[in-house]
């Protein structure tokens, strides 16, 4: 026969547990520790939780980067030799160009050059040397008088210069060369036409010339950077 009592909870003070019967005590002891342990668990593990993914989410991003620079460092020593045999060619093709000493008789070869083919030179001006990182360039005002069979005689003649000669042209006119005889001038096959503008040919920089060029642009960017 069971002798215990059925606990009736409507009937218990909440005020005096202290009289509350042994068994309701247990109870309700165990559900403030229960209550506690759920709150302790949202405080601190939900907190943790959210934590945790933020951390995972860095650690993708850092996996990723890692990823990206771990191949970027595999390809590093091939581009560096590309590179180097970039620089080396170009080396190459620069001292292909006219040298300092050699530019003097250049300009008068492209001159004597024109004067062979028939062209009239009528202007045939050197300007100051501008230096740049590896090069100079010699602008060369000029103006001509031919047709277009010896213009096209004057480029072949410059391209079969011993030294490789590279001509830019900048504000170039080629006109009818107008005469009173002839105001109205067309461009035909042998009819004088008048060149006029700007050419400016290259040579390449020595290795004290490119020290100081070098040097130059160094100075310029930190002026810049102040």
């Amino acid at each position: 026969m069971n002798n215990k009592k059925k606990i009736n909870f409507r009937e218990l003070d909440i005020n005096n547990i202290g009289n509350w019967p042994r068994q309701a005590q247990l109870i309700f002891c165990g559900l403030v520790a229960l209550l506690i342990v759920v709150l302790a668990w949202w405080v601190m593990v939900r907190g943790k939780q959210d934590e945790l993914k933020t951390l995972e989410s860095q650690e993708t991003d850092l996996r990723t980067e890692f990823e990206t620079k771990q191949g970027r460092a595999a390809n590093l020593e091939p581009l560096k030799q590309q590179l180097a045999q970039m620089e080396q060619q170009l080396q190459q093709m620069l001292r292909q160009l006219p040298s300092k000493t050699e530019m003097p008789d250049l300009i008068v070869d492209i001159s004597q050059t024109a004067l062979a083919t028939g062209i009239q030179n009528d202007l045939f001006q050197p300007g100051p040397e501008a230096k740049q990182e590896f090069y100079a360039e010699k602008p060369i005002m000029l103006r001509m008088v031919g047709t277009y069979h010896q213009f096209g005689a004057f480029v072949s003649g410059v391209a079969s210069l011993p030294r490789v000669v590279i001509m830019t042209m900048h504000d170039i006119s080629l006109q009818p060369k107008k005469t009173k005889d002839n105001p109205n001038a067309r461009i035909g096959a042998n009819s004088a036409l008048e060149l006029a503008g700007t050419v400016k040919t290259y040579r390449y920089l020595d290795e004290d010339e490119a020290a100081q060029s070098e040097a130059a642009a160094a100075d310029a960017a930190k002026k810049e950077g102040k």
